[in-house]
């Protein structure tokens, strides 16, 4: 059984249509509920919380009717004490197929979702498949390693790899795309498949575990016309093949129309047809509107519901409806508030008056007498359920994350590049430092460009999160992967590897060529400050940019966060001097922490005035005191680090480096907070 919703405006109008393959499909329009049937023996058999063998040897589709929806929301309007909160009933402007794929928030829902007769499970999200319209595949990767790692996923453990792999070729066979199964998806920058292609691999993605219900958002989006032919009669032959298919559709033409067996019109909520497909046609030639030759018929039903006075027989005056003048938008189809509400509810009483209403009625009779016979299950929450455990979902997050990063050439090699390029530049820039006074100044100098480039260059993490959002999102609550393991495999793929390996390249390269001292623990201590600063930052950027849409929103306030912080790194300004009630601004700057240590690590023990005075002598060891400047010169590094409000001791050092991992692990904890508790409904 396949169904095809067709959403012509959200905020205005729903046309859906309907199409079921030699199956019964019926819709009461007083309840605003529609009822699929696919099959009527077995009803109890849908809910199963994972794919068996037996279910993907034998596809079966369910019914899935809902009763009573009504969608509520609460808007606030005023100011201050005046200030008004509002529940607001928005039936009409729900979009029905994120209602019965569960995708919709419950909190404002109302009614119910029956699945073969019964209550729709909590984990329904899971059991059932939903391609959404915008693609949700990986373009690193290839066809068949797209459609391995949602079996990997997917498919419980006590199915075999060799059946998994068994599975993918026959998903592969069953959607035409064997010639490609071995090309990559593609990217912005890596050619891949075709349009048809690409949408036949987001099929295959939810048909691996055979789910009793699959539903499309809008297959054909960003087709062409015999792309989206194919598409559709691919859903066709799945459809008959015990397949329950619901989708939506924008303006199909005729011989996707033609597929269709049975057709839903919604407008403002109201059902204003169910019924055959084949018999739509005749059924608003009888009450008065007739088609035009040459015309589509789902072109035609449009204009019924959107007033064009062309589609309404000539000797039906009364019943005409009226024109409004709006011009249909390309967007959505119609212009916003051009759906005449006289006409829908003129169009909406006929059909309570037609037979086809009356039949309806009697089935859906049938299915509350037999809902009324079961025990009545109190409405649950959603839940996701996940066939794997967390080691697996790591695993296989990570190895696709790593793929990503391997294959994906301008965030690897162009930033490794771009690294080694930059630390030849600074090392020219400052190369072979002094001992004397400038010495000072260009070894201050290159440490805070050295610390304020690790920073920036963690900003790139912002599209970490916002980039893939649509895809975490899809396959989170389709039970792909925890947010947990998830989170964990993007640190592994990104965190370790990418910011990791520039700030090792770059010490090598910069440290030698400026010419601090050449001592081995000085510059592994240097390494890991740079490291440090790098995992600091970006996860500053990832705890600001979790959760968030526009990549311009999040570079801006990470922009802002560290440009403060570069105030209180302890250059730009004399930290002992600030304000008190400034002073404590400085325990947020990330650059101070960098610069601090690597400042002590690298001026103690130097001395900038010739030769070195025997009668002063620094105790590196001691906390409390700075070494005494004979001379009336700063001329040791010591005295600098006191001038600057810093001890030259060896905690002074590691306090740094604790505070950068505290706050390392801080933001985090918030990145994960915000996607843990993303809102992830529509």
């Amino acid at each position: 059984m396949g169904t095809a919703q067709n959403n012509i405006d959200l905020k205005q109008l729903h046309a859906v249509e309907l199409d079921l393959c030699n199956k019964d499909m019926m819709a009461d329009t007083f309840d605003h509920s529609i009822i699929s049937v696919g099959e009527e023996e077995g009803a109890g058999n849908f809910q199963r919380s994972l794919p068996t063998q037996e279910s993907l040897r034998s596809p079966r589709g369910s019914v899935v009717s809902f009763h009573n929806i009504q969608y509520s929301v609460k808007q606030s309007s005023g100011f201050l004490c005046k200030w008004k909160t509002v529940e607001k009933k928005i039936l009409h402007n729900v979009y029905l197929l994120d209602v019965l794929a569960a995708r919709k928030d419950p909190a404002g829902l109302s009614g119910e979702v029956l699945i073969d007769g019964i209550p729709q499970p909590p984990n329904f999200k899971c059991i059932s498949g939903y391609v959404v319209q915008d693609d949700v595949v990986m373009g690193t990767m290839t066809v068949r390693e797209n459609l391995h790692f949602s079996a990997a996923l997917r498919l419980p453990s006590s199915i075999s790899v060799k059946e998994k792999e068994k599975r993918v070729t026959q998903i592969i066979s069953e959607l035409g795309l064997s010639k490609v199964a071995d090309a990559k998806v593609g990217t912005e920058l890596i050619r891949g498949v075709s349009g048809g292609e690409r949408k036949r691999t987001n099929i295959g993605m939810e048909l691996i575990t055979e789910p009793p219900v699959l539903f499309l958002d809008e297959p054909t989006t960003g087709l062409d016309a015999s792309t989206a032919n194919a598409v559709l009669i691919v859903l066709k032959k799945l459809s008959r093949r015990g397949r329950t298919i619901i989708f939506s559709i924008h303006q199909p033409r005729y011989s996707i129309f033609k597929l269709f067996d049975s057709l839903t019109l919604l407008a403002l909520g109201k059902v204003l047809y169910h019924g055959p497909a084949k018999q739509a046609l005749e059924y608003f030639s009888s009450i008065g509107y007739e088609c035009e030759p040459f015309n589509n018929p789902a072109d035609f039903f449009l204009d019924i519901i959107n007033g064009d006075s062309t589609a309404v027989a000539a000797g039906k005056e009364d019943h005409r409806p009226v024109d409004t003048g709006k011009e249909v938008s390309s967007e959505n189809g119609v212009a916003e508030d051009n759906v005449d509400s006289s006409v829908v509810d003129v169009l909406h009483q006929k059909y309570l008056n037609s037979s086809l209403y009356q039949s309806t009625k009697e089935a859906l009779g049938k299915v509350e007498l037999g809902r009324g016979s079961k025990q009545r299950v109190s409405k649950q929450g959603h839940e996701i359920t996940y066939a794997n455990g967390f080691l697996t979902q790591l695993y296989w997050v990570s190895k696709r994350s790593l793929k990503n990063l391997i294959r994906n050439p301008q965030a690897s090699i162009a930033q490794i590049a771009v690294t080694v390029i930059l630390a030849l530049v600074v090392g020219a820039i400052f190369f072979g430092v002094k001992l004397d006074r400038s010495g000072i100044q260009n070894r201050v100098g290159s440490l805070f460009f050295v610390t304020t480039n690790q920073c920036f260059s963690s900003v790139s993490a912002i599209e970490l999160f916002i980039r893939d959002k649509k895809l975490f999102v899809h396959q989170y609550t389709s039970g792909y992967y925890r947010v947990s393991a998830y989170f964990l495999a993007l640190m592994i793929g990104d965190l370790l590897p990418m910011r990791t390996a520039p700030a090792i390249i770059f010490s090598c390269i910069s440290y030698w060529m400026i010419g601090y001292q050449a001592v081995a623990g000085r510059f592994f201590f240097f390494m890991l400050t740079l490291v440090l600063v790098s995992y600091t930052a970006t996860a500053m950027s990832l705890a600001i940019s979790a959760g968030m849409d526009v990549v311009a929103v999040a570079n801006l306030l990470i922009t802002i966060c560290l440009v403060l912080m570069l105030i209180f790194s302890g250059l730009l300004v004399n930290l002992p001097s600030v304000m008190g009630w400034l002073n404590w601004l400085k325990y947020f700057s990330i650059p101070r922490y960098g610069l601090t240590a690597l400042q002590v690590n690298e001026f103690r023990d130097l001395y900038f005035c010739g030769e070195k005075n025997p009668n002063v002598t620094v105790s590196v060891g001691d906390a409390g005191s700075c070494p005494p400047d004979i001379s009336g010169e700063m001329c040791s590094g010591e005295a600098y680090l006191c001038s600057q409000g810093i001890a030259p001791t060896n905690w002074a050092m590691w306090e740094n480096i604790v505070a950068l991992f505290c706050m390392t692990v801080i933001f985090l904890i918030i990145a994960y907070a915000k996607l843990r508790f993303m809102r992830k409904f529509t």
